[in-house]
């Protein structure tokens, strides 16, 4: 375990993509660069856990074809062998029904929308994909615009138990640049058929963040776990950084966490206003249930689930995607929820997750049994989904701390886009690229 040094030149908060892609850029300049994670391991919300000897993601993960980012880096680290790229499946589970979206095909057989709307629906997805200024949505919540592009059946039966699903009760304010942003990857993630077609990291997330923090040694940085920052001050032009295995001593400082930690690091000095801003964005939080069960529930691999009586907003089984073989034969099903951290599903144990869930399940799919069930596991994350709500870009703090050195690049910063591996690694680089040029110049 690598020791807590005295100084640095840059001290990284945070070791998921955006806080090691930031160092790794650093160190690649020959600059001084500590990463400093709270938990055991790196990745954030890519951490991982085992199955059958293998490596899973905590959280489901996959990314676009078109994200070119994390697919540069991945050709930079000489692991294009690690990468999957596969069609999949995409269902929807409305009125007790599964209905087939993956192609246009399916999407002309979708029969809980009449003809019309069933063309509607997919001149929306091409006339969000048009959208060139997304400062003209900025004004607009997701419902208002969805309810503009595809009429009111459409938004009813596809959007609506969708917004609800993930967002529950601040729906209502998702601003439409959100949504905007997600048709857009989605649309533009397809295959020669139309068929929607995804990329997953052999090994899962972690593995792709374990080798980045290799290389990152490897040019002399270095990552510590365990290592939470209590709070830090700027002394005499130098970053005091707080931890429990000591003080460190920094000249700049890159913070990656969700703003409101940041904000908790420096309540004992930052000027009211500026902590107002970092606690102005809300966060939900995630309940992730992951089922390793000893056959499969069914051929799909994302089901979105348009019942509002359903707690669960998609139903993902990783393994009609990456092979079951992969996990000793072991079928992985993950069910997600993104909830208020005061919503009682948050507070429950893993058992009493799986109790609530088990009838759910059986509605939907009635042959299942609590038998097929080999393990369960329960990850919950507390800032998991910033709100982006209507002009969310005046919301966000600029990347410029307020004191000279200080650079923010969380996740709620993501924008237009939403938070993603892809885009937390084009924000890390660009900020360690930054960082190191004013140090160089």
């Amino acid at each position: 375990m690598t020791a807590l040094p005295t100084t640095t030149r840059v001290a990284v908060i945070g070791g998921g993509f955006t806080g090691l892609a930031a160092a790794y850029e650093l160190a690649k300049a020959g600059i001084d660069v500590t990463v400093l994670e709270a938990d055991s391991e790196i990745g954030g919300l890519a951490g991982a856990f085992d199955v059958a000897g293998e490596k899973l993601d905590r959280f489901y993960h996959h990314w676009f074809t078109n994200d070119r980012e994390v697919m540069q880096l991945i050709d930079e680290l000489h692991l294009n062998e690690h990468v999957a790229i596969n069609p999949t499946n995409t269902g929807v589970w409305f009125a007790n029904h599964f209905f087939k979206l993956s192609t246009p095909g399916d999407l002309l057989r979708f029969t809980p929308l009449c003809f019309t709307d069933r063309i509607r629906l997919g001149l929306l997805a091409l006339r969000a994909r048009k959208v060139k200024n997304w400062m003209e949505l900025e004004g607009k919540t997701a419902a208002e615009w969805l309810k503009e592009l595809g009429g009111e059946q459409v938004y009813k039966v596809v959007w609506e138990p969708l917004l609800k699903g993930k967002f529950g009760p601040v729906a209502d304010d998702i601003s439409a640049v959100w949504f905007w942003n997600k048709l857009k990857l989605r649309g533009g993630s397809r295959g020669k058929g139309g068929e929607e077609r995804l990329a997953y990291f052999k090994g899962g997330f972690v593995a792709l963040a374990e080798s980045l923090s290799i290389q990152l040694k490897r040019l002399g940085g270095r990552v510590l776990t365990n290592t939470p920052v209590q709070r830090f001050e700027r002394i005499d032009g130098k970053f005091h950084i707080e931890t429990p295995a000591g003080l460190l001593i920094a000249d700049e400082i890159i913070a990656t966490p969700a703003l409101p930690l940041i904000a908790g690091m420096i309540q004992h000095w930052a000027a009211p206003d500026y902590l107002a801003k970092l606690n102005r964005i809300h966060y939900l939080a995630n309940v992730c249930l992951v089922l390793e069960l000893d056959r499969s529930l069914s051929k799909t691999y994302w089901l979105n689930v348009n019942d509002p009586t359903f707690p669960f907003v998609g139903v993902i089984e990783h393994t009609n995607f990456e092979k079951a073989e992969t996990y000793g034969g072991r079928h992985i099903v993950y069910l997600s929820k993104y909830l208020p951290h005061t919503d009682a599903l948050y507070s429950m144990t893993a058992d009493e997750v799986l109790d609530f869930s088990i009838p759910y399940l059986q509605k939907m799919f009635p042959e299942f049994t609590r038998d097929w069930i080999l393990r369960h596991h329960v990850w919950k994350a507390r800032w998991s989904q910033p709100v982006v709500e209507k002009h969310y870009s005046q919301l966000i703090p600029p990347e410029q701390g307020p004191v000279p050195g200080m650079t923010l690049a969380s996740m709620a910063q993501i924008y237009p886009e939403d938070r993603g591996t892809n885009y937390a690694i084009r924000e890390g680089r660009k900020t360690g690229r930054a960082v190191a040029a004013r140090l160089l110049a």
